[in-house]
């Protein structure tokens, strides 16, 4: 890790130890796989597993419920891996706003992107750290969602302003009608 970060800031490298760090996750809490006999399904599992966050990392999704969604409606269209499609029930548990915003942006940009895209599967993430990152995106066909922390920081702001105007307008409201 101490490598990528001493990588230029354009590189999949790089960008994917910032990830990390603006997540808090390590690629060291990742389970083995369990439960899987054959040898080579669980190989195939187990790569999954480690490459979920560079999928991340590529295309900037957080970790947070709306962000894994969003990003396992990729996995399952670009993958078709039946664990990233039940994955999606996970909707449930989003709050109307965040479900509206998954149906109407994150959903169709995942499956345009997922469908369109070249098998992120199969790319070999360790020979892939000194490449520009825009350029691997442009190579494996993956536009950029919208950056889900700012829209959500956005509408934070957007919600508080609104609140104050309110207040305000309570307030201008008592004076009014107090005489004063």
């Amino acid at each position: 890790m101490k490598y990528l970060r001493t990588l230029p800031s354009n590189t999949v490298g790089y960008n994917y130890a910032a990830w990390l760090d603006r997540e808090g996750v390590s690629p060291d809490t990742r389970d083995q796989v369990k439960y899987i006999d054959d040898e080579e399904c669980a190989y195939v599992m187990q790569r999954y597993r480690e490459c979920h966050d560079f999928y991340h990392a590529l295309t900037g999704l957080p970790v947070m419920v709306e962000g894994e969604i969003a990003l396992k409606a990729f996995e399952f269209a670009n993958t078709v891996l039946p664990m990233t499609g039940l994955s999606l029930f996970a909707v449930t548990r989003l709050k109307q706003a965040e479900r509206k915003r998954f149906w109407e942006t994150y959903l169709p940009w995942a499956v345009s992107n997922g469908l369109k895209s070249e098998e992120v599967i199969n790319v070999y993430w360790e020979e892939k750290l000194e490449t520009d990152v825009e350029e691997l995106r442009e190579e494996l066909g993956i536009e950029m969602p919208p950056d889900l922390r700012e829209t959500r920081r956005v509408l934070r702001e957007q919600k508080k302003a609104e609140k104050l105007a309110r207040e305000a307008q309570d307030r201008i409201g008592a004076i009014s009608t107090s005489g004063v």
